[in-house]
């Protein structure tokens, strides 16, 4: 894979975390979301500063967003029982919630996607929004998702 293609799914990734993000908060459809990347609404990821100018990769965006509102139900019940006894979905910070459903749907979508790769990928956006325990968080349920979301090889 070519580093372009990295960035690009890296942007798609971190966009499709803020859009369902703001899908959840504002009440914006996934027609919304799409739209707002596909313009440059959305901010793209270079390093650890937000641009405008980075392409993102629309078919994962779009596969992300659109599977994350569509199966959310089964994608919930997934991570919901990787968490720990006495807490719920609602219960986590929105961001990431949103975290979670856009690896998640990757996982359960994308099997051309190394799971390795996109646990690291949504850890690494988590420790762009939190910086205490989050991003291990999102790793272990991930990657206990993981095993529910992939067929094995």
């Amino acid at each position: 894979m070519k580093p372009g293609e990295i960035d690009a799914r890296r942007a798609a990734r971190l966009a499709a975390v803020q859009a369902l993000y703001q899908m959840e908060i504002s009440g914006s459809s996934t027609t919304d979301a799409i739209a707002d990347f596909d313009t440059g609404k959305l901010p793209r990821p270079d390093g650890d500063v937000l641009v405008g100018d980075i392409e993102g990769d629309m078919d994962l965006f779009r596969t992300l967003v659109e599977k994350a509102v569509d199966r959310q139900l089964t994608l919930d019940r997934a991570i919901a029982r990787h968490l720990s006894k006495g807490w719920k979905l609602e219960r986590l910070d929105a961001v990431a919630r949103a975290i979670l459903r856009a690896g998640a749907a990757e996982l359960e979508q994308r099997a051309d996607i190394p799971v390795a790769v996109v646990i690291d990928e949504y850890v690494e956006i988590a420790k762009g929004f939190f910086d205490g325990p989050e991003p291990g968080f999102v790793n272990a349920t991930l990657d206990a998702c993981a095993k529910d979301l992939r067929a094995p090889l």
